[in-house]
């Protein structure tokens, strides 16, 4: 009972302080939080993620890619989940 105690207290105290956090912050140590829960992530993918946004990006930019209106895109994504 003792141990849980402690670990309780310790995750209230954690918990306090990462409410104090930046969004970024949170958002880096979410990140780290699911990484380790979930070791099957391949390093790099988000790099990968990143590198495929910014290439969209930028051909959007160039005019390259046309936008697709927000409804359209999830009608569309909700009728494959189907």
């Amino acid at each position: 009972m003792v141990i849980i105690a402690l670990m309780s207290a310790l995750f209230d105290e954690v918990e306090t302080k990462a409410r104090t956090l930046s969004l970024r912050e949170k958002a880096t140590l979410a990140r780290i939080l699911i990484e380790q829960l979930d070791p099957s992530v391949e390093t790099g993918v988000e790099q990968l993620w990143i590198d495929e946004a910014q290439r969209r990006y930028d051909g959007f930019q160039k005019g390259e890619i046309k936008a697709l209106p927000g409804d359209f895109v999830m009608a569309r994504a909700r009728s494959r989940l189907k």
